[in-house]
């Protein structure tokens, strides 16, 4: 200490001096010569050592200052949640107790359909995968995809749903067993996030990528869309494609999505030939007409997340869903008077309609209005999971929902609309596989 502390007082009128006479000050550096040139060298060098081990996160994140959003450090932490047998933290609040009613979740869903009610986002029609790992054992990377990396299914807390947790890496991309995309067609899948906080990376993303290359590199030809989960700041999601080999289109487009990425988002898109448009939620963020490469060339669907801390901040995908088409389902009905979609989504074994559902029946609604003397029949099919008695309630009730939904946000005369559930009684697909139960749980709209 009596060292230290001489040192001190040799150190500390020194700088006192350097600062009054900077002439001065510049002589006695200068004096310094060689030596202190090393030593000042030496210092920036462990300094740079210690950045570096500390944080690895990029440049960006020491420029954008941390707390932006407002200080709260328990932000999505896995130690501050519940976890099931698996050690699987959930978020807070997300999932209710089995067997208590969950008043407030029904007021929240009935705020988020009239949110949803200018959504205009319309799923194709024609499935052409659809997995919600039901047929996956929990541990087990899904059989219906492929990685360079890694990846295992898990549930969280005491929900039956099954999601696949990506791994963060350089390169590591998971593709889903997708046919051919054809010219025209929707993705949809749903994502949770645990563990983000104040400090998750501003490069902390999730990219979705279509490309002409089938395996684990970018491609000659693709289009990538990089949503944001930094907590911090306002990142903004970036869009980039290549058309062989040359960028055309490298943006960022503004879109504050910290609270939404806590919450369970459901992730829509749809590409009509060039165009591309991307909804977080009820929200159209990206619409893009000439950023795909122009003919059928992009033909895998790839997702990777990147500079996600291991361990801790943890990314789920599920119920992913590609369709063909995205119709106009107004001009289907007037010309031939029926339509059929399974794009109305409902809650697992339940009629609650998913507020995502709200673009095809806000479609079914202008066709009410511009057809003044149109009546409909609603009818609701379910897939064989069940007992018959149980679907075929289930169906009614889900029609129901639908017919509900016409009267209460569309202002549709409820004399105009009936409906009637056939449970599980007309199948259209092989209800032993998820693609064909996705295909039998669907809504029928008929002209009478």
């Amino acid at each position: 200490m009596k060292k230290r502390s001489q040192k001190l007082g040799v150190i500390i009128p020194l700088l006192l001096f350097l600062f009054a006479t900077p002439d001065a000050g510049a002589q006695l550096l200068k004096k310094l010569g060689k030596a202190a040139e090393r030593a000042a060298e030496n210092t920036v060098t462990r300094r740079v050592e210690k950045e570096t081990q500390e944080k690895t996160d990029t440049v960006l994140d020491s420029i954008l200052e941390p707390g932006e959003k407002g200080e709260n450090p328990e932000i999505g932490n896995p130690n501050s949640l519940p976890t099931d047998s698996n050690d699987v933290p959930t978020p807070t609040g997300s999932i209710s107790e089995p067997g208590k009613p969950d008043n407030s979740a029904v007021e929240s869903q009935s705020k988020s359909i009239t949110v949803y009610s200018k959504f205009d986002f319309v799923p194709g029609d024609k499935t052409l995968f659809f997995d919600d790992f039901s047929n996956d054992f929990i541990g087990d990377f899904p059989s219906k995809w492929n990685t360079n990396g890694g990846g295992e299914i898990v549930t969280l807390n005491d929900s039956p749903e099954k999601w696949l947790e990506l791994i963060s890496g350089y390169n590591v991309y998971f593709l889903p067993d997708v046919p051919k995309l054809p010219e025209e067609y929707t993705i949809e899948f749903d994502v949770m996030a645990i563990g983000l906080d104040n400090k998750t990376s501003s490069t902390a993303i999730m990219q979705v990528s279509l490309s002409d290359d089938d395996k684990f590199k970018e491609g000659a030809n693709f289009v990538q869309a990089r949503l944001p989960f930094c907590q911090y700041a306002s990142v903004g999601i970036n869009m980039e494609n290549h058309i062989n080999n040359q960028r055309e289109i490298y943006s960022t487009v503004k879109a504050d999505l910290r609270d939404e990425v806590l919450d369970r988002p459901h992730i829509s898109i749809a590409v009509n030939k060039q165009r591309f448009r991307l909804w977080v939620n009820e929200e159209k963020h990206i619409d893009i007409p000439r950023i795909v490469p122009d003919g059928e060339v992009l033909n895998t669907l790839k997702f990777s997340i990147k500079s996600f801390k291991d361990g801790k901040e943890r990314i789920f995908i599920s119920n992913i869903k590609v369709a063909e088409g995205g119709i106009d389902l107004r001009r289907t009905l007037i010309t031939e008077g029926k339509v059929s979609t399974n794009g109305i989504l409902f809650d697992s074994g339940s009629a609650n309609l998913q507020p995502q559902s709200m673009g095809i029946i806000r479609q079914i609604s202008q066709v009410m209005l511009q057809e003044g003397g149109m009546n409909l029949k609603i009818v609701g099919h379910t897939d064989a999971d069940g007992n018959d008695a149980a679907n075929l309630e289930l169906s009614r009730k889900r029609a129901e929902a639908v017919k509900n939904a016409l009267t209460s946000i569309y202002n549709i005369p409820s004399e105009r609309l009936s409906s009637e559930g056939k449970g599980e009684s007309e199948p259209i697909s092989d209800n032993n596989t998820s693609d064909g139960k996705a295909l039998n749980r669907r809504v029928e709209f008929i002209k009478t």
